[in-house]
């Protein structure tokens, strides 16, 4: 049988001495099975999220960082993207394009045509 607060500080020194990001990693390095794991709450437990969380946004900030110092252009652009507008990475991406409809008539009259039984 296992304590669950000496998983979650087993947990808590894993996360912090491999940099883990993920809990599917962190149960890797934990002497339980994956289904102890959750049988014993830990995937909702605020500690370990609140230090995968970190590490996520250390890394990030991280990233970031080096690709705006990058003269790589392929990492400027994936910095842009990251840090510019929504209307911005539309625009490097060539994912967004404005639909002009100029052929379209200004009013459409709609005539309805009473058939055979209709009132």
């Amino acid at each position: 049988m296992y304590d669950t607060n000496s998983l979650e500080k087993k947990a808590l020194d894993a996360i912090k001495k491999h940099k883990l990001m993920f809990q599917e990693h962190l149960i890797a390095y934990l002497p339980c099975s994956k289904q102890t794991y959750y049988d014993h709450n830990l995937d909702k437990s605020d500690a370990i999220q609140k230090a995968i969380e970190e590490n996520r946004v250390s890394r990030k900030v991280k990233m970031l960082s080096k690709w705006t110092e990058s003269d790589a252009p392929a990492l400027q652009i994936a910095c842009m993207k990251m840090i510019g507008s929504e209307e911005e990475a539309h625009r490097l991406n060539g994912s967004r394009q404005e639909i002009k409809h100029d052929n379209l008539p200004k009013k459409i009259d709609i005539q309805i045509i009473k058939g055979e039984g209709s009132e």
